[in-house]
């Protein structure tokens, strides 16, 4: 009896070796079959050795196709079945494997089940249920299930703690995060003092939350830090419009010898272009010259995007010149750049050569390009580019799209192109497209498109009150019979539109005064 449970064990061990060996699902699955088909019984460790494997052949894996994503399903619930049905239901460690396998594969509600039907659970099995809920993106589940292992007394380590605070930043729940942070330290964990990674998950919670005077606390009181700290601390003033301690973390990082990387560099230049600071970050740029170079794209962009808002196209257009792989947002951000400085032919020329290297644009590109077009009056360029957007790419056309088109058929006085898609357009114009449509209106004397635009704005937009201002004023320039004129004032007048102040700029920015307009009304009324 005993030759042959020693025999059965090894039996077991042989196969349990070879299913945590696997490398994918499908090998995976095969081995468990394997030792089914040889009628070798599963023991404690057939299970969660199975399990562990199939969530790490999960990470491993490129992103799945459905065939593959078919064989993980399979293996997983194969493994569930014969778990239940061989009695190991009851091994917490299997439990917790099976918790985690299902976690791995984004499956919360399964997870719930498997977890809320186990007899027995320890710390890697309340970890990972909140790990999947938090995935999931059900932080409050995350949270209150965290709440429910502290009221049972049950035993949490640093990974759950951090867990549960990334579930409190990501719902923006600061009273649980405090509570959390209240908790540790009744109990006498003070976890900044105890592990970098999980201050950086405090700094984390507290500058999510927007708790920013705390975040600074926790940085401040931290005996390490590490990059993931310095750049959360980064991100943080960053999003709360500190960029002057966002320029604090360079010097600081490069006091304790702590180079900077892609994250601090994005930060860093982000926060130069915020706050204007040209100068600081012409210097970052020479000291990246020298550590990194232009290996990275993101960071390059970044830096082209910095000079470009700064004025200084051709230092933009250098960085992107010496860029040897460019990706979309490379070619959008220089393209934009060189049209709002007047280099529109460029920018269409640019975007030519993205388009003939593969490049697909998106709707982001198009903005820059029709600006670009705008800019240097290529009216038929702009036409082909936009119909091409829904044509050959599937790009359906933003109220930006439009407002491209119209402003840039507004300058090049083609105002019948412009009223003719304001009417057919899908979207309801904005005031900055009345705005460029009658400066067109003015700017080539058609008083016979002002009147019907100015029609048409009484009809569809009473309350927009500036336009209104604008338009007469335009209307007065361009000599429009004061008959006319009046009917349009008494049309507003009824529609309770507010007069407004001798002031006022439409919307998109530029100055008019309506003195001409009031004296104009008070000669007719």
């Amino acid at each position: 009896m005993a030759a042959a449970r020693a025999a059965a064990a090894v039996d077991a061990y042989q196969h349990n070796t070879l299913i945590r060996a696997a490398a994918d699902h499908r090998s995976l699955l095969l081995a468990f079959r394997a030792m089914l088909r040889e009628g070798v019984a599963a023991d404690h460790f057939t299970f969660p050795f199975a399990l562990k494997a199939l969530a790490q052949a999960h990470h491993r894996s490129p992103p799945p196709c459905a065939a593959a994503t078919a064989t993980a399903t399979t293996t997983l619930g194969c493994l569930h079945a014969q778990m239940v049905k061989s009695g190991h239901g009851a091994n917490v460690y299997a439990a917790s494997a099976l918790v985690h396998a299902y976690v791995s594969r984004a499956d919360a509600a399964s997870a719930r089940a498997v977890f809320d039907a186990a007899r027995h659970r320890n710390v890697v099995t309340w970890t990972a249920m909140i790990a999947g809920h938090a995935a999931a993106g059900e932080a409050r589940e995350a949270v209150a299930l965290f709440r429910e292992a502290v009221a049972r007394g049950q035993e949490v380590n640093g990974i759950t703690v951090a867990q549960v605070m990334g579930a409190c930043a990501q719902s923006r729940d600061l009273k649980s995060g405090r509570w959390v942070h209240a908790t540790l330290r009744r109990w006498g964990v003070e976890p900044i003092l105890l592990d970098v990674a999980l201050a950086t998950a405090v700094l984390h919670m507290y500058a999510s939350c927007g708790g920013l005077d705390a975040a600074f606390e926790v940085f401040d009181k931290m005996p390490r830090r590490n990059e993931v700290s310095w750049n959360a601390m980064a991100e943080v003033c960053s999003r709360h419009g500190r960029q002057d301690k966002v320029l604090e973390v360079f010097p600081g990082m490069h006091s304790v010898g702590m180079k900077p990387d892609k994250v601090t560099w994005l930060s860093i230049l982000r926060a130069c272009t915020s706050k204007g600071a040209a100068g600081l970050g012409q210097g970052v740029h020479a000291y990246m010259e020298k550590t990194i170079g232009h290996r990275h794209v993101a960071v390059c962009t970044s830096l082209m995007d910095m000079y470009s808002k700064i004025g200084n196209a051709r230092s933009a257009l250098q960085i992107f010149q010496c860029l040897k792989r460019k990706d979309l947002m490379a070619w959008t951000s220089m393209i934009i750049g060189l049209a709002k400085h007047g280099h529109g032919k460029d920018a269409v020329q640019l975007f030519n050569q993205m388009q003939h290297g593969g490049v697909v644009p998106d709707h982001v590109a198009f903005v820059g390009v029709l600006t670009a077009c705008s800019h240097a009056g290529m009216v038929d360029e702009a036409r082909k580019y936009f119909d091409s957007m829904w044509n050959h790419y599937g790009i359906r056309p933003t109220i930006k799209h439009y407002g491209c088109m119209i402003d840039l058929f507004s300058r090049a006085g083609r105002l019948a192109e412009a009223e003719g898609m304001m009417q057919m357009m899908p979207i309801q114009p904005s005031v900055t497209m009345w705005g460029s449509m009658m400066n067109g209106c003015k700017v080539h004397g058609r008083a016979d498109i002002a009147e019907r635009v100015g029609k048409q704005v009484a009809e569809l937009n009473p309350q927009f009150g500036a336009i209104y201002v604008i338009m007469s004023n335009i209307y007065a320039e361009i000599v429009l019979p004061s008959v006319q004129l009046l009917t349009l004032y008494v049309a507003w007048k009824e529609r309770g539109t507010v007069e407004p102040a001798n002031e006022l700029y439409s919307g998109n920015g530029e100055q008019y005064r309506n003195t001409r307009y009031r004296s104009t009304k008070r000669e007719l009324v």
